[in-house]
């Protein structure tokens, strides 16, 4: 196939062109349109004011009724028309498969610009970050900022800088690279102990399908995985439906049972289109335990279901599954016909949307807390949003973590007794299934994430309070994000908002509870002292040695 190539004029030096990346699903790019199209405006008149213009690389679709790159082909046709040097702007205010645009984006030699609204309503600040933590990972360089309103003091300077030159220079000065002789003696031994013990034995990490929803930034190559000492299990979502066609409605109902003889509350209702159905939770609690006799049968340390591709026009929704397989008290599970407990006492530990960076994270919090006698139960969020709040003896940032349910109930306030189960978003999930939705419990964290850069494994390692706000405002943070979902207001210690959106190489962040700030701080340096041994690089960000 031969393919005519055109001459493409470079745009006028006072044009910016602007690209945008959205879901894969049209009902979702539908709906998260018009807020994409408000910030397009007003990204438009910033770049007015500085007498530049912003151009559009791409129209709006009259039939899909959205402008968003919506595939990785329709990605790639734009920018065959993007001349290579022009200076560029990704913008979204939405979700966004960052596989759309990054096959374009890696070849463009011109400036680079990723922008994001501060908002909470669709998660445009998470879909940034993805594509920033990929494009960090293909080793593109890129420049990055985001705005309430695209007129604050903040934006204005930096896009001052860019549209200079070509980059912007944030402050970093909360990252500290990891002085391993400054490690306390005992982490430094524990840590090393643990590295060998997981190089000596080996992990398996199962793989329910790769690389969910353009996540390029959340695949390991075995080739940096397996050095550390896991290795891959690749499945398919497809083993895990027919799995599930084998285990027995008596099953299911066993540990629907057990989750309401421990008080969780199930919004049912009747329309299985927009609400929640008993039949809808069945289905999940058969998706649990197909998922836990498969970690068995294969000999999983962690397992990771992708979910979004192929699956969810199968089966409900997994988080709450999630949810239950992250716990070390959850509902029973056993062989077929046996009576032996399978990975009774412990967490099946799970990395949602198959994040293998994030597995990866989760497996070696597990050993840490494990050893130092700490609840192992551990999960991700996305960096969601988050505003600053004064009141009720606090005066902080405090971010809004979030994720859609695949948060283990020892995370939330009450437990079990404190979840709620709602009908996953109709626009994200068409066959519906429950979350598992609460409220973060105060107390002290660490948080983290392993990223790829320059060909090596890295993880940011940090320390965080989880607070709690008033029952209205943390009603009024619900609507501004996703109601159905669980939520965790975090503060996060030495680390400014701007600081962590600037150096965050993902949409995801590790999250681990200790029960003092003194244990959280004995385990961030066992966890820091075993990455290292394991030849991950670490930085802590905002704490010092």
């Amino acid at each position: 196939m031969t393919v005519e190539k055109n001459e493409i004029a470079k745009p006028a030096e006072n044009e910016v062109l602007l690209i945008t990346s959205g879901d894969l699903r049209l009902s979702a790019n539908r709906e998260c349109w018009p807020a994409q199209r408000d910030m397009e405006e007003k990204l438009t008149a910033a770049f007015a004011r500085k007498g530049f213009k912003l151009v559009r690389a791409h129209a709006y679709s009259e039939k899909e009724q959205h402008g968003f790159i919506s595939s990785q082909r329709q990605g790639m046709d734009v920018f065959m028309k993007i001349h290579p040097e022009a200076k560029l702007v990704f913008a979204t205010a939405a979700w966004q498969y960052s596989h759309h645009v990054l096959p374009g984006l890696r070849s463009h030699k011109g400036p680079i610009l990723t922008v994001a609204n501060w908002s909470g309503l669709w998660p445009g600040l998470v879909g940034m970050l993805n594509l920033n933590g990929s494009l960090t990972k293909a080793g593109r360089a890129f420049s990055s900022i985001w705005s309430l309103d695209f007129t604050d003091e903040f934006f204005l300077k930096g896009l001052d800088e860019w549209l200079r030159t070509g980059k912007i220079v944030h402050d970093l000065s909360h990252v500290h690279d990891l002085d391993t002789s400054k490690l306390p003696k005992e982490s430094a031994a524990l840590g090393a102990q643990l590295a060998s013990d997981l190089r000596y034995r080996k992990s398996i990490m199962g793989i329910f399908d790769e690389g969910c929803m353009g996540m390029y930034n959340a695949i390991i190559d075995d080739e940096l995985l397996n050095p550390v000492g896991i290795f891959k299990e690749r499945l398919s979502q497809s083993a895990l439906v027919a799995k599930m066609r084998t285990v027995k409605d008596s099953e299911a109902r066993g540990v629907y049972d057990w989750l309401v003889q421990k008080g969780v509350k199930f919004a049912f209702g009747k329309d299985a289109a927009t609400e929640l159905t008993l039949e809808q939770v069945l289905e999940q609690c058969k998706m649990y335990i197909a998922a836990v006799r498969i970690a068995k049968e294969f000999g999983c340390d962690v397992i990771g279901i992708q979910y979004q591709q192929g699956l969810k026009d199968m089966v409900p929704a997994s988080d709450l599954v999630e949810g239950l397989l992250n716990n070390t008290v959850r509902p029973p599970v056993f062989a077929p016909g046996g009576t032996e407990e399978l990975f009774a006492g412990e967490p099946v530990v799970h990395f949602n949307e198959v994040d293998e960076c994030a597995g990866t994270d989760a497996l070696i919090t597990n050993r840490c807390w494990k050893a130092l006698g700490l609840d192992p139960a551990t999960t991700l969020h996305d960096v969601r949003w988050g505003e600053h709040y004064k009141g009720d003896g606090l005066d902080a940032f405090v971010w809004l973590l979030q994720i859609s349910g695949a948060v283990p109930a020892s995370h939330l306030e009450g437990g079990y007794a404190g979840a709620t189960s709602e009908r996953q978003p109709a626009m994200y999930f068409p066959l519906g299934g429950g979350s598992l939705k609460g409220v973060g419990k105060p107390g002290e964290i660490v948080w983290s994430r392993v990223f790829v850069e320059g060909g090596a494994l890295h993880t940011d390692l940090g320390r965080g309070t989880v607070v709690t706000l008033p029952a209205a405002e943390t009603e009024r943070r619900w609507k501004e994000t996703t109601t159905q979902w669980p939520i965790v207001h975090a503060v996060l210690h030495g680390v400014g908002q701007n600081q962590l959106m600037a150096r965050h190489k993902a949409n995801h962040v590790n999250v681990a509870y200790a029960p003092s700030a003194e244990m959280a701080d004995k385990a961030l340096t066992t966890k820091a002292a075993m990455l290292a041994e394991l030849g991950i690089q670490v930085h802590f960000c905002g704490v010092g040695q």
